[in-house]
């Protein structure tokens, strides 16, 4: 497909747009009020208001290879910080997608040049659940992993100051661990869920044994 067909699809786009919802551009260039901040993968096929079945200007959103959130990246913090402390996000949600190619390439430990650097985290992720994912092989270990890898973003935007000064001067935020299936287009909520510096203890624990016992059971 040429570039090209993409601003025909565009103008194709706003033409239809302007016929179908008179109202829908004046309403958009408005100041945007969205209630979630997304985290995910660029991988091209997880649209996040598409897949939830949004509109646009509902979800804020950050995209990078495996959805991973690193304390040194400013570029996803400022967005965290932009989110929670000017647009008043009321949810964080870190949404990874099984067959991610970022998670594969550190769980086989492929050589892919500089990517190697951001995949070091997830084969961190991977090396500290050693025990969780020696339950699994195969397609269920990159399934496993992937939900492990969502967890523990999730788990890092919980840690940022951004977020603990937002829940320590009272203000509502929630944050959440999914993972979507590109097989089915169905969300798996992984069932980590933290409100409050005291949810995140025991949120974080449970999801982390949801994920071994689902290995373990698949053993018997």
């Amino acid at each position: 497909m040429h570039h090209d067909q993409l601003l025909i699809n565009n103008r194709n786009w706003a033409e239809n747009m302007k016929l179908t919802q008179p109202a829908f551009f004046e309403e958009l260039s408005k100041v945007q009020t969205p209630k979630f901040l997304w985290i995910g993968c660029a991988d091209s096929r997880v649209p996040s208001t598409q897949i939830t079945g949004m509109m646009p200007g509902s979800i804020f959103t950050h995209r990078n290879i495996a959805n991973v959130v690193v304390h040194t990246d400013l570029n996803c913090l400022s967005v965290i910080q932009y989110a929670v402390e000017y647009l008043k996000v009321e949810h964080i949600i870190v949404c990874g997608h099984y067959g991610c190619g970022g998670v594969n390439g550190a769980l086989q430990g492929a050589k892919l040049g500089l990517i190697d650097n951001w995949l070091r985290h997830i084969r961190d992720v991977m090396h500290k659940h050693a025990s969780t994912m020696a339950e699994y092989a195969g397609k269920d270990a990159l399934s496993a992993l992937c939900e492990l890898n969502a967890i523990e973003q999730a788990n890092n935007v919980c840690q940022t100051s951004i977020v603990q000064d937002a829940w320590n001067r009272g203000q509502k935020l929630s944050v959440h661990a999914w993972v979507y299936g590109l097989s089915d287009g169905l969300i798996n909520d992984l069932g980590f869920h933290a409100s409050a510096m005291e949810d995140l203890t025991p949120n974080y624990g449970e999801a982390i044994s949801r994920v071994r016992s689902r290995g373990v059971a698949s053993r018997k």
